[in-house]
């Protein structure tokens, strides 16, 4: 047994070693993290945006086919109320069918992973409706719902859950025998293990099971409103079907700008930053990042 004299010199040395784990850079201000992570993607905008003024210069495409740049922006200036009502209707549309895609994913992936039964059964199924195209489902969705939002969401959900449950699988399957025998040592047992030990482990492989959810939601829901019309909703993806109806390559690249800054700013404000939280959670990040 150590003398208290040299439990005290102990108790010291260790207080010196985490304070070296735990001193860093100081954290850096919103205002200057907020810079560091846009301008990547403003000079990436900036190139592209070049890009295409330099090929419409070019004459490569008359202008009623590849119209300029300015024009675009010009169109979305003198569109913006209406553009924003679709984007409003779409997103609506967006959170309800990925919030049912995780919940009925997140469902599967947490049986799947903890039945061997299962996973033989149905395993491979999961996979397979990952990889199939959503347009594939419209018949289908058309035939069971007609012409209705039930359709469009049928759909999303269809090509979301499977990604959230691959994901939840994929995190499951790769957690380390490490911590789960030493979840059996502490007393955790079935649910117990997976909630306190399996779930925060597979955590990051879930994350990006949602990640790639979204993206499948995402195109999922474009594809539904450029074939299912319904009454009385101006979306994102309708409002993209009136302007090549009436041949408007302005007001097609207006909205397909829309629908892409909507996708970059999700990818980068909420899964990015959940990505960066989970990471410094985890220890796999500088906490000053």
């Amino acid at each position: 047994m150590l003398t208290e004299p040299a439990a005290t010199e102990l108790d010291a040395e260790i207080s010196g070693l985490d304070s070296l784990d735990l001193a860093g850079a100081p954290r850096a201000s919103f205002g200057r993290r907020l810079w560091s992570s846009a301008w990547p993607k403003l000079l990436a905008i900036a190139i592209f945006l070049a890009i295409w003024q330099l090929v419409f210069w070019s004459g490569w495409k008359p202008s009623y086919a590849l119209p300029s740049p300015s024009s675009v922006f010009t169109r979305l200036n003198s569109e913006w109320s209406t553009i924003i009502d679709g984007a409003a209707l779409t997103m609506r549309r967006a959170l309800i069918g990925f919030g049912i895609a995780i919940a009925i994913g997140s469902v599967i992936g947490a049986l799947v992973s903890r039945s061997r039964v299962l996973r033989s059964a149905i395993g491979s199924m999961i996979t397979g409706l990952q990889t199939m195209p959503s347009v594939a489902w419209f018949p289908a969705a058309i035939l069971l719902f007609k012409l209705s939002e039930g359709a469009i969401l049928f759909v999303v959900v269809i090509g979301a859950a499977p990604a959230v449950a691959n994901g939840l699988i994929g995190g499951v399957d790769h957690v380390p025998p490490l911590l789960v025998r030493a979840g059996h040592v502490l007393g955790a047992r079935r649910f117990g293990l997976f909630r306190f030990i399996v779930a925060p482990a597979a955590l990051p492989a879930y994350v990006s099971g949602l990640k790639q959810g979204w993206a499948f939601a995402w195109r999922s829901l474009m594809a539904g409103e450029l074939l299912v019309a319904v009454p009385g909703a101006l979306t994102l993806g309708q409002q993209l079907q009136v302007n090549e109806s009436l041949n408007d390559a302005t007001g097609i690249y207006a909205i397909m700008v829309v629908i892409f800054v909507i996708g970059v700013l999700v990818d980068t404000v909420i899964f990015g930053n959940l990505e960066r939280f989970i990471q410094r959670r985890y220890g796999l990040a500088a906490a000053n990042d």
